[in-house]
């Protein structure tokens, strides 16, 4: 396994910063870890929970929460401790670890995000077509497949064939590095692994608000129709939300990492990295605002109660304790999922 040998003795480009500067960024990023981890939790325990929630929707929701809880519980607090001690001090190994997390992490997000936004097109679009591409089956597969492709793209760094993991002075973290013959990986995986993405995202959502749009009228002459049109738009903009949220978090920092890697003004790649690390916290702030059915979940989560609209009896309340299992096959969507 290659990695680059440049992993830090005693100098970092953090080093030169103001120290009430990354005393400030440390601080903001353990309370970010803390609601991160929370939230997270509280977003695939009150999925499991509450059997009116287990959608399409909610399995990658729940694939999204992982990721970030991932990133909460093992990435965050590397780099709030970088924060405050200046540089990297835990190994190469590590050193290998995070920067994979992280960019593994920006995959699932991201393409979670892009099927999301074709689920919805083909909810609103085309009803009647919706069962049979979204089946238990497929959903897991689709699910499977964003993991497997997001952190395999990362498999040729990682051995050095392509950029190496290690640490980068000028950027003061563990990310990829030029390999030995001068490449890197990281325009690739911007294109294929943000730029695709957003791109099927915005075309989606064009095509919904089309859609949606030229058909006005005639779901106004259907009352219920309407209604449950309007319910698929409310969950709909949810995910635009997120979407558009997960764009200012990452952009600053891919882009600078990209196309200026010798950025040098620290208080903006203070905050670019704040802004990354609070994407891993977000999506549950935005669930609880935009969404009264999260809200719901959550507080019945918080204060352990079992009303009617848990199932105690189903495989998903029988076997909780299996969290990964569950998310990613049958049990998390419904016989006939709606949303």
């Amino acid at each position: 396994m290659a990695v680059n040998s440049s992993v830090p003795n005693d100098y970092s480009v953090l080093l030169s910063y103001s120290p009430p500067l990354l005393t400030a960024a440390g601080v903001i990023t353990v309370i970010t870890t803390i609601i991160g981890v929370i939230g997270n939790s509280l977003t695939i325990i009150a999925l499991l929970r509450n059997s009116k929630m287990r959608t399409v929707a909610a399995a990658f929701i729940a694939s999204l929460c992982i990721s970030d809880f991932l990133i909460c519980i093992i990435v965050l607090p590397f780099g709030a401790h970088q924060f405050f001690v200046g540089t990297w001090t835990h190994g190469r190994f590590l050193c290998t670890l995070i920067p994979m997390l992280r960019y593994g992490s920006v995959g699932v997000s991201l393409l979670s995000i892009a099927t999301i936004s074709i689920n919805r097109y083909i909810l609103i679009a085309w009803p009647n077509l919706y069962p049979k591409v979204f089946t238990k089956l497929k959903v897991s597969l689709y699910i499977g497949i964003i993991w497997a492709f997001s952190y395999g793209l990362q498999i040729p760094t990682i051995f050095g064939v392509w950029g190496v993991f290690g640490f980068d002075e000028k950027l003061g973290t563990c990310s990829i590095c030029k390999d030995k013959n001068g490449r890197s990986a990281k325009t690739a995986l911007f294109i294929i692994g943000f730029v695709l993405p957003a791109i099927i995202i915005v075309v989606s959502y064009s095509k919904i608000y089309w859609v949606v749009r030229t058909s006005h009228k005639r779901l106004n002459k259907h009352g219920s129709t309407l209604n449950t049109k309007r319910s698929d738009m409310r969950i709909t903009k949810m995910f635009l939300v997120i979407f558009l949220c997960f764009t200012v978090c990452y952009l600053p920092l891919t882009i600078a990492k990209v196309f200026d890697p010798n950025l040098k003004s620290p208080p903006l790649l203070i905050v670019a990295y704040i802004l990354l690390y609070l994407a891993a916290c977000l999506n549950p702030v935005i669930y609880v605002t935009m969404n009264k059915q999260y809200r719901q979940a959550y507080f019945d989560t918080v204060k352990c109660r079992v009303g009617s609209s848990y199932d105690s009896s189903s495989p998903v309340q029988q076997n909780s304790k299996s969290i990964m299992s569950v998310v990613f096959l049958k049990n998390v969507v419904s016989p006939n999922p709606k949303v």
